[in-house]
């Protein structure tokens, strides 16, 4: 709780000093800055989510005119339920936006919101802000009549906004948004809606930019179509990038930087267009590096704590794999076509309850396309898949997550704005309590649960995904190459540990693994492909022994030998 708390109780303090001894005029700009600072939030959860928006400001304006049209007709509540239900009214909008997240992303994704922001520029300028035509004011209540109240109205706004922020990056939501940044692939395969993670992405960033609009018109009294511009727009998501909105302290820092920047400039006599020039470099210069100011102090302010290595140290094999005989998952006919390229032909596949089994074969023999057709990602698929009795046909990826299949894959795909811990308990996918989680770290030697992710090398990445996936409990985990990363002898370790997976955990483990050490002291039985085809199965030493695995492996020489 003191992580939520932190950064917003420190800005807080910042807030209550200004209110006393900034004078009247940079106490006007202050509250600007912490107007902007409530809308750069909201680009902070579309910006953990991977996405761009060039239509904040957009959606502020929906909140300001939501405001001034309540304001006209004397609607109850005052102001502050007013600006709430400005931000409520951004909602859809944020929704509306969010549905090309869907399928675009990047620059393409930008190019949309760039679109909506202009189109909303036209509107706004067509149709006045109810109230101007009568010259109506916004009235503010006798409690925060004066400007140096508001101030102190608009920090108390602010900080809320933080907490909730806050707060919600360390709910599943959260951690959500960081894992669709980083792959959206593993976020289904994790049991998550990707669609509903980016649409309630946008939309709660829409909810704060209303909220920063509701903010405006209770300060200027009566807003025009100049302040919410395209341009604006612009400037405020590249302040975004360079001061690092998914943090508070960047998001309050960008708001400084927004308006006493340009203020500056006007001082100096220099054009305060160029206010938006230096932003741009910045913004660049934080593309070129990777990393935000605010998330550049993070990751030093991490290194100073080092992160010990895997502790996952080779021991003698516990027993003999298992091998069931009851069927768990049943492959018929599948075969997977990319235009005239046969990827897998009529295989058929049967992994028991209870048992370790291998999935073995040469590059391109076809493992990750058979991996890819059973989780769901290619729909395209003939044949049929069912698990424990349940056809999975037609199911996408997170419904057959939560039917109880779940994958790892051979990239790393472990997103790292989440600490350890973090991300465990959002693959879990479930309620898990600390000493399950405790008790799964120390079983596979993953690193502690409040170590970062960024910090962590490619094989401790390797095991929080197996011990992610063991954490759903689900009826069957295909392991893609789990060892990548690991030495031999703490790959060995690995097979060990999984030999008890199904007495531990009840779940059996299907084997996609290169290293045939390790598949022969894991696994009961194997299943070799060879050109999209099952050409073996049956016990590791006999499967191995067969001249057309060899074959495959080796090529047609061994045919001559």
């Amino acid at each position: 709780m003191m992580g939520i708390f932190g950064q917003p109780a420190a800005a807080l303090v910042v807030i209550a000093v200004a209110a006393i001894v900034v004078p009247q005029y940079w106490l006007f700009l202050a509250t600007s800055v912490l107007v902007s600072a409530v809308a750069l939030l909201g680009l902070g959860i579309v910006g953990r989510a991977g996405m761009n928006s060039l239509c904040q400001l957009s959606f502020a304006a929906v909140g300001a005119w939501t405001v001034a049209q309540l304001n006209v007709w004397e609607a109850p509540g005052g102001l502050i339920l007013w600006t709430v239900a400005g931000g409520l009214a951004a909602m859809p909008f944020g929704v509306l936006i969010g549905l090309p997240a869907l399928r675009l992303r990047g620059v393409h994704l930008a190019v949309v919101t760039l679109g909506f922001a202009a189109a909303a520029d036209v509107v706004i300028a067509a149709v006045n802000f109810p109230g101007v035509d009568s010259f109506q004011q916004v009235e503010r209540p006798g409690f925060i009549l004066t400007d140096r109240q508001y101030f102190v109205y608009a920090g108390l706004l602010f900080v809320v906004a933080a907490i909730g922020v806050e707060w919600l990056g360390r709910t599943r939501m959260g951690a959500a948004w960081r894992a669709v940044r980083f792959s959206e692939r593993a976020t289904a395969a994790s049991g998550t809606s990707v669609a509903r993670a980016k649409l309630s992405a946008f939309a709660l960033s829409a909810f704060a930019a209303g909220l920063s609009g509701g903010l405006l018109a209770g300060q200027v009294g009566m807003i025009t179509a100049q302040n919410f511009g395209t341009i604006s727009s612009l400037a405020l998501f590249v302040v975004a990038v360079m001061a690092g909105s998914e943090y508070v302290g960047g998001a309050l820092f960008g708001g400084v930087l927004i308006m006493f920047v340009p203020e500056l400039f006007r001082r100096a006599g220099i054009n305060q267009d160029w206010a938006n020039v230096l932003f741009g470099v910045g913004a660049v210069q934080a593309l070129s590096q990777g990393s935000s100011i605010s998330e550049g102090m993070a990751r030093r302010l991490r290194a100073r704590r080092s992160v010990p290595p895997p502790d996952l140290r080779p021991e003698p094999t516990r027993g003999t794999p298992p091998l069931g005989t009851e069927p768990l998952l049943t492959v018929e006919g599948l075969g997977v076509r990319f235009g005239q390229v046969v990827a897998l032909q009529d295989v058929d596949l049967v992994v028991p309850k209870g048992t370790v089994m291998g999935l073995i074969g040469p590059n391109g023999a076809g493992k990750s396309t058979l991996t890819d057709a059973l989780s769901g990602f290619l729909p395209s698929a003939t044949g049929s898949v069912a698990l424990d009795g349940r056809p999975l046909d037609g199911l996408p990826v997170h419904r057959r997550a939560a039917a109880g299949l779940r994958r790892t894959f051979q990239q790393d795909r472990v997103p790292t704005g989440l600490t350890v811990g973090a991300y465990l308990r959002f693959a879990a996918h479930r309620a898990v309590p600390a000493a399950e989680l405790e008790e799964i770290r120390a079983f596979l030697g993953c690193p502690p649960l409040e170590a970062h992710v960024a910090d962590l090398d490619v094989g401790s990445r390797r095991l929080l995904e197996v011990a992610s996936a063991l954490l759903a409990r689900p009826k069957l985990i295909i392991l893609d190459e789990p060892a990548a990363g690991l030495a031999h002898a703490e790959s060995l370790a690995l097979a060990d540990r999984l030999v008890e997976v199904p007495d531990r955990f009840g779940a059996s483990v299907l084997l996609i693994e290169h290293d045939l050490d390790m598949v022969r002291r894991a696994c009961a039985t194997i299943v070799v492909l060879d050109f999209g085809a099952v050409i073996a199965s049956g016990p590791p030493a006999e499967v191995l022994a067969k001249p057309e695995v060899a074959r495959a492996y080796l090529g047609d020489e061994v045919a001559l030998a």
